[in-house]
This record gives C-alpha cells, structure tokens and sequence, in this order.
C-alpha cells in the first residue's frame, strides 16, 4: 500500500521476544487464552493478507517495516506467518526480497502489501514492485510460485496490461465455481479483472470502481453466502478508515456501506484482510502500538461480526486480541502484552558491563568522554559487547542503563542468536536530562551457546547516553546425563571389544572407546565418571575430550574391584568440553584392564 512518513516518535512501550504465554479468564472457572496484540512482534510488520489453506492452517503474508526505520518507501522484503489456533503463531521465515525480482526497480525498496492464492498445488504469491526508478508510474503486479505456502517462492514475472501508475495492493479473490479475480489500486483508483486459468494473465477487460466512497487503496474481497464483500483504506484525515461495499457480482457494481475500522494506533495508514477459520471471522490489520512511528507498524487480529442483513459491525481494536480456537502449539511469537507485563525474576545469572569494560567497543560517532558513551544519537553510531557468556544458548534477558534528555529514544539490537536476523527494537524513554542516569529498559534477545556471542546496540534515533549493560541468563539447573555402552553413538577399536552390555579388552596396547555427541552444556570444566569393573589392581585411562585447551588429554585411574564382572567401580575426573552437543570423548587403555558398562556426564563440583 502507499505509505506515508511520518515523524520519528517512539514511546516508551518496550518490546521483548520470548516464548512465555498468557492466559486471561473470563470467569476462574473458564480461563481463556488469548493472542494479544499486537500478534506479530519479532519483526515489524504491515499489509496483513490472511488465508486457510488445505492443510488447516491460517497463514498471513505480511509487508515488512525495515527497523531502524528508513520509510516506507523502502520495505524490501515479505515474511510469512502460521497458526492453527490464533493464538500460537509461527513465523515461517522471509518469503521474497527485492533481490529475488529480475525485472525490479533496480534501487529496490516498495515491496508493498501483497497477496496470496492457491490453485491445483500451485501456491502464487502477488506482489506490487515498481520497473524503473520512476516509482510511481511503472507499477507491476508480480507473480511468484511455489508447491508450498511458505517458501522456495520463485519470480515468474509480472502480469501484462496493467496499468503502471498507482497499481498497488493487490488482492486475487477465488469464486465459488473456481474463477479468480484480481483487485488493485491505489491513488483514488480501484480495478479489478478476472484472471486467466494461468493465474499470471487477465482474462476480459480491467473494470475501475468509480463508484467507491473516497477509495485511497488496500483492496480485500471476499464473499459470504451470495454477497461479495469489497474492503478498502480511504483517506480520512490524520487516520485512514476501513470501509467497505457490497455486490451481488465480484467485479460489482458495489454498493457503498460505511466505515468498519477507525484509525489505528501511531499510523495513518490502514491496511487489512478479512477471513473465516475455524467457524469464526477476523480482520486482520496492522498499528504501530509497539513503535508510536507510523513506519514501524505491527500486525494485529480482532472479531469480526455480521448483522443478519449481512452487513459488518465495526470491528472494536482490542489490546486482548482474540481467543483460542485450539489447544495450545508451537509458536515464535510472542504476545505483546505479555511482553510488557512479563517478570523476569527468573534470569537471576547476571553479568554486568561497565561502558568503558575490555569487552565494550563503540563507534560510528559515539564518544566515551568518561565512563559513560554518549552521542548515540548520531547516525551510525553503536555500542558492540565482544565475548558474551550465551549460556546453554536462548533467551538472554538485555538490561540498558541510562540518561536521556529526548522524549523518546530506541536501539536497535543486534545479538549473535538472532536467526531471524533483523534485529530487536529497544525503547528508551526520556529520563527528564542527559546526566539523569535513571533510566533502565530491558528486553529479552537471543544468544548462542557458549561465550562467544557479540551483542551490538545501534544508535541514531534520538539520544541516550548509557553507563551499563547487564545481561542475566536463566541459571541451568545442574546436569547429570548417562552414555551406555551399547549406544550407538559408541565406537570401539585396537582391540577393545563390545561384549553385550560393556567394553573390554581395554588392557591392550592401542585399545580405546570412543563416545560421539556428548553434551557440553553452556561449555567448560564438566566431571566425567567411568562405571566399569576390574580385577586388576590399578588401571589407568587416557581421556581425550573436544574441549581441551592443552591438547594433552587427561589421566584418569580406576582402582580395582575384585573382580571382571564386579561393576562397582567409579573413577571421576574433571575435563573440558566444549558447549553444545557435538563434543568427543575418547578413553584409551592397554595401563591395565577395565570393563566399562557406562560413563556419566555431569557439572563440575
């Protein structure tokens, strides 16, 4: 949809990503869960075009706000979102990017709200995207496919004889009896036409809706029994508004019925769908509840409702969201009120980083005049945190202190778990003074396993200087896990022997064992314990493992027990793993003889 820019003023909402879930109640003998708004919060998002697909899933194809904010103008890219339920939602990972269109405006940008549809296994994803750097007069409505809803989408091209000014928003409608229609407009001007068996081709003459009340653009049609429905943006002054006509024939003419959204929260632009799942309708649309900047907007879901003439109610924007219409599943995303009420008692490990620490690096024009860094304000300026302790990996929660003499301020954070890549939106109300050092905002971000994680902040939307990062992780409960010697993930050679549930033959010269994928944890000194049994008075291991600094291996003795088949032997020692799941530990004979039925891996005393 065509945007407008609005100035930068961003709130003092935070926003965090974490998987924690919500239940409200109607009654204590009813609780109820609900998605929260705004649903979309790892990314910022607009356009929402929401369809059901054979699978039973509703999936959302969504604009992208590039964050820090460049404008509108400048959206490059589309992400896909899921959910069976409403409530849980997937974010199923970028769709296309200006990159992927050969015939593109060749300075990109103005990917604006696109649509979906699906015919004989063919998924077709449309979208607008300008040929020439004259933007606004060589529109085309692009076309790609793919045998899957959200992803491995290829450019097919764009759609022939269609006009080049103003095409924006397009939306494909499918009929009862199989025939598809495009819609699209923008400008003051509304067109629809039926689309060839192709999918990629018009069929019959472009027809424009004159008859529309202050049309301004974001077409969505859909019918309801005999009725077809057309939803459109106006151009309400300081808001656009949802309205919406009616028609017993889907390219009209369409009879006018009046507003069924009013302005959303920090934008002015409006841009929505309507869609029946699971015996219930919902409009989806987007705010900038989150941001307060009009182009840093956020998709939400509320209910819709019909009166019995089959005219719409308006739709009532509500910070509960929806209700389930399903148990509980996988999600991504997170509930925004959630976020903002969330405790975070729980992330107790806390390291703390003074701004002039070894680890704290700064540039892009930000200064360090004494132990604070300011003239974050400056464009390129950031804050970059070098050798940061991620933990087992996940969920670190990322604490800012600070002062600041703007109204509003926000960073964008950049940490090395980000699989989505894009980023985290951090919030800095003003603090009533540069040298007011009250300020502390948080927000939970993704880190890797293990110490080597890079979190950078990045300045350039409105000022605050910052005297210190925490970051705290939730202490792993100590970690206790058994390798049997029957596993698969157990190899043995130069002459040592599985026989039935234990090794032997571990006393000759070139004898070893070999356990592959052991887990490390969050990395460092774990403590290894051999159960074995021995009838030999004293044998002695060498212990090769992945995460020894010296590359000596490590000597372990295992006492004698009395006896071949007597397994009460335990020998323990500490070694060095690194983090994650890949780690190798190798135990080598032929210092006396041992049986070995299991080793244990555990956290260091």
């Amino acid at each position: 949809m065509r945007k407008r820019l609005l100035s930068l003023c961003l709130s003092g909402t935070m926003l965090v990503s974490t998987l924690i879930g919500f239940t409200s109640s109607s009654s204590a003998a009813e609780p109820v869960t609900t998605s929260g708004n705004p649903i979309f919060t790892s990314i910022f998002t607009a356009d929402p075009s929401a369809h059901v697909w054979n699978d039973g899933r509703m999936y959302v194809y969504a604009s992208h706000d590039i964050f820090p904010s460049r404008g509108s103008d400048l959206m490059d890219k589309y992400h896909v979102f899921s959910t069976d339920n409403m409530v849980d939602w997937v974010d199923e990972g970028e769709i296309l990017s200006a990159d992927d269109v050969p015939w593109g405006r060749p300075e990109g940008g103005f990917m604006w709200a696109p649509d979906a549809a699906y015919k004989d296994g063919t998924y077709y994803f449309y979208f607008p995207h300008p040929s020439g750097t004259n933007w606004n007069d060589s529109w085309k409505i692009g076309v790609a496919t793919s045998n899957k809803p959200a992803s491995d989408f290829t450019v097919q091209g764009y759609i022939q004889g269609l006009p080049g000014s103003n095409l924006i928003d397009p939306n494909v409608f499918r009929d009862d009896d199989g025939t598809y229609y495009l819609y699209a407009g923008g400008g003051g001007k509304s067109y629809g036409v039926k689309l060839a068996a192709n999918m990629t081709s018009t069929e019959g003459p472009l027809k424009q809706f004159t008859e529309l009340e202050d049309f301004h653009e974001a077409t969505w049609v859909f019918k309801r029994g005999s009725m077809y429905y057309l939803m459109y943006s106006d151009n309400n002054s300081g808001g656009n508004r949802m309205r919406y006509a009616t028609s017993s024939n889907p390219l009209g003419p369409w009879v006018n019925r009046g507003v069924i959204l009013d302005p959303v929260i920090g934008s002015e632009t409006t841009h929505g769908s309507i869609v029946q799942y699971k015996g219930q309708w919902y409009m989806l649309y987007h705010n900038a509840k989150i941001s307060s900047n009009g182009t840093l907007r956020s998709v939400c879901v509320d209910r819709l409702y019909f009166n019995s003439d089959g005219t719409i109610q308006k739709v009532i924007q509500t910070s509960e969201g929806v209700p389930a219409v399903g148990s509980r599943s996988t999600a991504t995303e997170v509930k925004y009120y959630d976020l903002i009420n969330a405790s975070f008692d729980a992330y107790t490990q806390k390291t703390e980083y003074a701004m002039n620490a070894g680890n704290v690096t700064f540039g892009g024009g930000a200064t360090r005049p004494g132990s604070n860094i300011e003239n974050m304000h400056t464009q390129g300026s950031y804050i970059q945190l070098n050798g940061i302790n991620g933990g087992a990996g996940g969920k670190a929660l990322l604490t800012v202190l600070y002062a600041s003499g703007d109204s509003g301020a926000a960073f964008k954070v950049d940490a090395s778990g980000d699989t989505a890549g894009d980023g985290y939106f951090l919030s800095l109300p003003g603090t009533g003074g540069w040298g007011n050092y009250t300020g502390r905002t948080n927000r939970l971000i993704d880190l890797n396993p293990g110490t080597n994680n890079i979190i950078r902040l990045s300045g350039g939307m409105g000022g605050a200087n910052v005297s210190r990062v925490i970051v705290s992780l939730i202490p792993q409960a100590a970690q206790t896990t058994e390798y049997l010697m029957n596993g698969s993930n157990v190899s043995v050679g130069g002459g040592a022997v599985k026989a039935g549930a234990s090794i032997e033959n571990m006393h000759i010269p070139g004898s070893y064992f070999e356990v592959a994928g052991v887990n490390g944890g969050t990395g460092g000194q774990k403590l290894l314990t051999v159960i074995y049994a021995s009838a030999d008075t004293l044998t002695t291991f060498k212990v090769n493992a992945s995460g020894d600094p010296t590359g000596n291996g490590y000597s372990l003795a295992l006492p004698g027990t009395g006896g071949w088949s007597t397994f009460t032997g335990q020998a323990s020692r500490v070694i060095d793993l690194n983090a994650g799941t890949n780690n190798v530990i190798r135990l080598s004979g032929g210092l006396g003889g041992a049986n070995v039925t299991r080793i244990i891996i555990s956290s260091a005393p």
